[in-house]
C-alpha cells in the first residue's frame, strides 16, 4: 500500500493519540456499537447524571461513563464498578478539585471488595497492582481518563503535579479473599460479607517493607510501623489518610500469635509516628500545621510524640498480593482528602 493511501485512510489510535483524549497509551475506539454493549452493563439509564467532574465541572452522565470504559479497555461487566467508583470520587469529603491540581502525584485508589469483584475477576493476590489483570487495569484506566477527559485534570494544564505516579494510569485491586486470615476491609467498616463495596483513599504508590526475618508480631508491626513514618509525607505532618496492604505471609503471622485484624490497626496507629525533634530535622515540619492537628501535640517539646496517623478511621488496613514477606504501605495526601466508601448495586 503506497503512502498516499495510507494518508487517505487515518489510523484510528493515532487518531485518538493525536488528540488530548488519551492517557499517552492507545485506547479503544468508542464507536456507537462498543458503546451500547458496555451499556447492557448497567440497567441504569444512559442519560442518568453522575456528577460534574472538576476543575472543568465537565457532566459525567451514564453514557459518558461508558465511552470511558470502552476507551479504557472495560467489559462491559466492568461498567457498575467503573459507575460507583466515579459516583464515590465525586462526594465532597474526597476532593477529587484539589487533588487535581495539586503538585502532588496521589491517585484515587480502588479497593473493591464483595462477590462481584471475585465474579468479574478483580485480582487481589500475586501482582494486583501490577500488569497483566484486565479488569484491574481497565477500571482504574476509565476512572483516569474520565479525570482526564471530561475533568479537564490534565498535566501542566490544570494538574500542577511535579512528577506524576505510575498510579495516575490505574489504581484498582481487590483483597487476596482466599489467604486473608481476617474479615475484609469492607466488614471492617460495618458492611455485610456478601455486600459489593467500594473504598477509595488518594495515596502514592505503595513503599514496601520487606522483612523475611520477623516470626514476632510485635518485632513485624515496628518494621511496617518505622515504613508509615517517611519524614517527608504528608502523614507525618498533616491528617492524612494511609493504605496499608499486607501479604498474606506477614498477616499470618499476626494471625498464629492471635492478633485480630483490629489488634493489628490498633497497634500500628499507637507505634507508628516520630517525635517532635525528629521531625524538626527535615521534611515538611511547620509549627502552624502542628498545632492544625485534631489532637493535641506541643510542637516545643522535642520529646513528644507525633503519630502518623491522626486519627485510627484514616488507616485502610487490607490483605492483599501473593505468598511472600511484604507489606505495601501508600502514604496519604495533604490532608485535603478523607477515604470515602460505599455499597454498589449490579
Amino acid at each position: 500500500m503506497g503512502a498516499g493511501n495510507l494518508k487517505e485512510q487515518p489510523d484510528e489510535f493515532e487518531f485518538f493519540l493525536e488528540k488530548p483524549w488519551s492517557d499517552g497509551l492507545p485506547v479503544v475506539t468508542p464507536t456507537p456499537e462498543r458503546i451500547s454493549h458496555m451499556l447492557s452493563g448497567t440497567s441504569r439509564d444512559s442519560s442518568e447524571i453522575i456528577g460534574p467532574i472538576p476543575p472543568a465541572m465537565g457532566v459525567a452522565t451514564v453514557e459518558s461513563v461508558a465511552v470511558h470504559a470502552v476507551m479504557a479497555g472495560c467489559k462491559a461487566e466492568y461498567l457498575p464498578v467503573v459507575l460507583a467508583g466515579a459516583e464515590l470520587m465525586l462526594k465532597e469529603e474526597f476532593n477529587v478539585n484539589g487533588v487535581q491540581g495539586t503538585m502532588h502525584g496521589v491517585a484515587p485508589m480502588m479497593i473493591v471488595n464483595g462477590p462481584y469483584a471475585s465474579q468479574i475477576g478483580i485480582h487481589g493476590g500475586s501482582g494486583c497492582l501490577g500488569p497483566g489483570f484486565r479488569a484491574n487495569a481497565s477500571i482504574g484506566r476509565a476512572i483516569r481518563l474520565m479525570l482526564m477527559n471530561i475533568g479537564e485534570g490534565i498535566p501542566g494544564v490544570s494538574s500542577m503535579t511535579v512528577f506524576g505516579m505510575p498510579s495516575r494510569f490505574t489504581y484498582c485491586l481487590t483483597e487476596n479473599d482466599e489467604d486473608r486470615p481476617w474479615e475484609s476491609l469492607a466488614v471492617s467498616k460495618g458492611y455485610a460479607p456478601d455486600d459489593n463495596v467500594i473504598t477509595m483513599a488518594m495515596v502514592e504508590c505503595p513503599r514496601f517493607c520487606w522483612d523475611d526475618v520477623s516470626s514476632d508480631p510485635e518485632r513485624l508491626a515496628r518494621g511496617i510501623a518505622d515504613t508509615m513514618t517517611d519524614m517527608g509525607s504528608w502523614n507525618m505532618h498533616a491528617r492524612s489518610d494511609m493504605v496499608v496492604a499486607m501479604s498474606p505471609q506477614h498477616a499470618e503471622i499476626f494471625h498464629q500469635s492471635g492478633w485480630s485484624r483490629s489488634d493489628v490497626h490498633a497497634r500500628l496507629c499507637e507505634i507508628a509516628g516520630r517525635s517532635v525533634s525528629q521531625l524538626k530535622l527535615g521534611g515538611n515540619w511547620r509549627r502552624e500545621r502542628v498545632l492544625a492537628f485534631p489532637i493535641a501535640i506541643d510542637p516545643d517539646n522535642d520529646d513528644c510524640f507525633v503519630p502518623t496517623i491522626k486519627d485510627p478511621v484514616d488507616l485502610q488496613l487490607l490483605v492483599a498480593g501473593g505468598w511472600g514477606p511484604c507489606t505495601a504501605v501508600c502514604h496519604g495526601w495533604s490532608g485535603g482528602s478523607r477515604a470515602v466508601h460505599g455499597r454498589y448495586e449490579v
